[in-house]
């Protein structure tokens, strides 16, 4: 088997679990591994760490599977883990919800795999080589555990260029292509969804529990929704009995799709107001016009994809935040995400609490959210916990 040795001292973070091995710890390549293969990493006196696939073009050279010695990574190896994974969401489909993550990454110890469930469809993401080289396995084991419908290739291009794979072709993968709108289920509310062209990979099925949380304070309020895509956040405030529900997002099939999912659960009747704009620049617009909302929900891209856009992203979020505070009545309510890893829960309150100095506000933090239980973080790779929030009162 083809190996890597680490340079002295580096050998800390493999003993301690986690799963990456960056180029630039290692101090030798034994063979001539290609991208994808398994090899064992040792330490600098040659004994045993690990296993992992390799990979010379990514920053990460080595994503560790496995920590016993006597342990062989065959198909047997890659079905238990798929199996393992799945099996823990089974309490998640309910008569209630039939849209969540099967799969994620690092967290189900299949680095670069993800997979999302959408009622009768999954959608795959397949973001590293070594996932690649054993796709056959995925798709057939997924097709055995759970007989989807058909299974759709919605791997991200810029994910897989870091690790210098070639852009996945996308399409279906197996089984029969979704129609233009799959029709799911989550919280008790019905979502079209496009698997084919919807954002990541069709739908945030992440925000699930704070999307009800959220909706818990909105009952005869008014609630803008920032970023609002499909509506996730609008319509489980119309849901709750939010008096007005107004949704700003700059992309017209999101917007679309809203409209769509308002028919499906007959919210029609409820006034909300659609506004296809730049959030920053609607929020300047109700400045100017002296509109107020009582409870404002901010769930933006991500502003620090890496540790080096850190210093720029913190002033994007400080400025979104500070426009939205000014735009709340007295006491009402921020709901505010950020789903930079690298913007961890402190940094993340701190920049809040920048946010209200320049607003001339002061503001209680009153709840924190995270990312659902479909979405897991290992004790040992704290990089998965990715999503963080606040339920924010501004006074």
């Amino acid at each position: 088997m083809h190996s890597v040795k680490l340079k002295k001292g580096k050998e800390k973070a493999v003993r301690q679990l986690h799963p990456w091995v960056f180029s630039g710890a290692i101090d030798q390549i034994k063979g001539n591994p290609e991208n994808g293969d398994i090899i064992m990493v040792t330490d600098s006196n040659n004994n045993f760490l690990a296993y992992g696939f390799f990979n010379n073009k990514s920053r990460v050279a080595v994503r560790l599977l496995e920590w016993n010695l006597e342990t062989e990574i065959n198909e047997s190896w890659w079905r238990k883990k798929i199996r393992t994974a799945v099996k823990h969401r089974d309490e998640l489909n309910t008569g209630e919800t039939n849209t969540y993550r099967l799969i994620f990454s690092e967290a189900d110890f299949l680095p670069g795999l993800i997979v999302d469930r959408y009622a009768d469809f999954l959608s795959v993401q397949i973001l590293t080589s070594g996932i690649e080289n054993i796709k056959h396995i995925i798709l057939d084991e997924l097709q055995k555990l759970l007989s989807p419908k058909g299974i759709f290739d919605r791997s991200d291009a810029s994910a897989r260029a870091h690790e210098g794979m070639e852009a996945s072709s996308g399409g279906i993968l197996l089984g029969t292509e979704p129609p233009e709108f799959v029709s799911v289920k989550e919280n008790g509310i019905f979502y079209q969804v496009n698997i084919a062209e919807g954002q990541k990979s069709g739908f945030y099925c992440d925000q699930r529990d704070n999307r009800k949380w959220v909706a818990d304070h909105v009952k005869g309020k008014k609630v803008l929704d920032c970023f609002s895509y499909s509506g996730g956040f609008s319509l489980n405030a119309l849901a709750k009995g939010a008096k007005e529900v107004i949704s700003v997002d700059s992309s017209a099939l999101a917007l679309d799709t809203l409209k769509r999912n308002m028919e499906i659960n007959d919210f029609n009747n409820i006034p909300h107001r659609l506004i296809q704009s730049d959030v920053n620049k609607q929020l300047r617009a109700f400045r100017e016009e002296n509109e107020k909302f009582d409870i404002i929900i901010l769930d933006p891209p991500k502003y620090a994809p890496s540790r080096s856009a850190l210093t720029k992203a913190s002033r994007a979020y400080k400025d979104l935040n500070r426009m939205a505070m000014l735009l709340l009545e007295e006491g009402g309510l921020l709901a505010t995400y950020s789903c930079s890893g690298a913007v961890d829960i402190s940094m993340f309150k701190q920049i809040i609490a920048w946010a209200a100095l320049d607003a001339g506000k002061e503001v209680q933090f009153i709840q924190q959210f995270s990312q659902p239980a479909d979405h897991p973080v290992r004790s040992s790779f704290p990089e998965g916990e990715y999503l963080k929030g606040l339920l924010c009162r501004v006074m």
